[in-house]
């Protein structure tokens, strides 16, 4: 896949929508900047900070993704894929549904995907450099260019989604502390359900987590 680097963007997922929208780039592609001043959150949050952080979005057309991805749980698919390259270098990165990464009960990273046609926009921030951000960090040497490039390689070899939930459902149950935000609302997991396409079951009620 092709890595286009910046020193600076507002947000590399509004500048890759809207090259995409423009055809003026085409998936698969990926975009990295080295500071991202008004990154896109969860929720419409802002993600931003500086040097030595990863901030990157890709587009991938929808043919390319496992076949038996629901697409309502990319954001927990890609999610988790980071977090294993994260984990080569960092013993305790957790994945919080649908989309946060996690390291000793601190947010330090997240995931949101978009569908645009018949492609998927996948943005991902993460806090590898200290005080950059009002998030914690990981505190990581290695360049947010390498992590990209392992986290590409895996993303390529397409891992199903069966395979990648199975792990994920044995974390899902160590993390029912933690709350995760629905609709607005900070709601505990203690009592949801998670199903086999990613969505959870609270209250009687199923919620997904397209992101």
């Amino acid at each position: 896949m092709e890595i286009i680097c910046f020193d600076e963007l507002e947000s590399t997922q509004k500048y890759l929508i809207e090259k995409i929208k423009r055809e003026e780039l085409k998936a698969p592609v990926a975009i990295l900047a080295k500071n991202q001043t008004a990154g896109i959150g969860s929720r419409n949050n802002s993600w931003e900070g500086g040097d030595g952080n990863l901030f990157f979005s890709f587009a991938l057309l929808l043919d390319d993704l496992p076949a038996d991805l629901p697409l309502a749980s990319a954001s927990i698919y890609f999610s988790y894929i980071m977090k294993e390259v994260l984990l080569e270098f960092k013993k305790g990165v957790t994945v919080k549904w649908p989309n946060d990464l996690y390291f000793n009960k601190s947010k330090v990273g997240g995931v949101v995907t978009k569908v645009i046609k018949n492609i998927l926009i996948c943005g991902i921030g993460v806090n590898l450099a200290p005080d950059s951000n009002s998030f914690k960090s990981l505190n990581l040497k290695i360049t947010p260019i390498d992590i990209l490039k392992i986290f590409l390689r895996n993303v390529e070899h397409k891992p199903d989604w069966k395979r990648v939930f199975s792990k994920y459902a044995i974390e899902f149950e160590k993390n029912r502390d933690i709350f995760a935000n629905i609709e607005g609302r900070r709601v505990n997991l203690k009592g949801a359900i998670l199903e086999s396409d990613g969505s959870l079951i609270i209250n009687n009620r199923r919620v997904y987590s397209l992101r």
